[in-house]
């Protein structure tokens, strides 16, 4: 991203803020979205968990995607669960999910083991300070194509049914690098012959494109069984096979559908968290509370363009 064009975004926030639906999200009748900072965007200013919950909260989210690694770090330099609890509540917002890396798909038994076991330990922690979720994405099959999916709905449902006993409800998560889960129907397919109640999806915008999928194939899932909505943008003129997690943009910066990506998450008539979730060195170079005002900027402008 151009130096001149971050000047210009930055310039333009405070008049992005002033929509009819700034702060706290309020026009329910519009749109069924609420608005949640996913701490990718902010992960290189390292300002730590307690931080992130009160720039999210003083920029006016409804919400926070977390990072299970900062959770744990906050854990060990000595911080305590339940102070984390009561902050978020103090300051009115919803720990939404967490990003957690533990290999529950993988074909090696001792992995899938020592997942079960570190997603016992994870949901325990997320049960604690009132988070929702947890990620699931295909982490350890990436490489290597061939994954079975009968077997991975198989798995899902184990950990589906782990999160039903523990409070905190796994989100199966495709991505879009992957050698497998990296198309949606590949992740309908996984959800739906788990055959849990529970199932999810977790979709997302850079994902989508990324592996090939249409974004018409969110029209193929129910309302019920989507929660949470990653959202970004990808540039323009990047053949599809060289986009990566690093060319994420602010959405509505590149060259995604996000009026029909938008229109279709909100037909389906019940609430949707929006997660902005980008891995970009230049708003990771701005300071966090300003790159946070801007993604929900974005998120708010996008929102309105496409739901009127």
């Amino acid at each position: 991203m151009r130096r001149r064009s971050l000047l210009k975004t930055a310039l333009t926030t405070t008049a992005a803020l002033s929509l009819p639906f700034s702060g706290k999200s309020q026009n329910k009748k519009k749109h069924n979205f609420t608005f949640c900072l996913n701490t990718s965007t902010i992960m290189k200013q390292k300002i730590g968990l307690a931080e992130e919950i009160n720039f999210a909260a003083d920029v006016g989210y409804d919400g926070i995607e977390i990072w299970m690694r900062t959770l744990q770090e906050y854990v060990d330099k000595g911080g305590k669960l339940k102070d984390i609890k009561s902050l978020a509540k103090n300051r009115n917002i919803t720990i939404e999910d967490s990003i957690g890396f533990a290999k529950w798909v993988v074909d090696d038994d001792n992995d899938r083991k020592n997942a079960i076991e570190q997603l016992k330990v994870e949901m325990d922690m997320l049960a604690q300070i009132g988070c929702k979720r947890i990620a699931a994405p295909p982490f350890g099959a990436t490489k290597d194509a061939g994954l079975d999916l009968k077997k991975a709905a198989e798995r899902f449902y184990e950990i589906a049914e782990l999160g039903k006993q523990m409070g905190v409800k796994p989100q199966l998560e495709l991505w879009g690098f992957s050698k497998n889960l990296h198309l949606f129907g590949e992740t309908l397919f996984v959800a739906a012959e788990s055959g849990h109640p529970d199932a999810i999806i977790l979709p997302d915008v850079y994902h989508l494109f990324r592996g090939g999928s249409s974004f018409e194939a969110l029209e193929m899932i129910n309302g019920s069984k989507i929660e949470m909505f990653h959202i970004n943008d990808y540039p323009a003129n990047t053949p599809r096979k060289d986009v990566t997690d690093a060319m994420r943009v602010m959405p509505g910066d590149g060259a995604a559908p996000m009026n029909m990506i938008l229109q279709k998450l909100n037909a389906k008539g019940q609430e949707i968290v929006l997660s902005l979730e980008i891995f970009n060195e230049d708003y990771w170079a701005m300071p966090a509370k300003k790159t946070a005002e801007i993604g929900l900027a974005k998120m708010k402008a996008s929102v309105a363009r496409a739901i009127r």
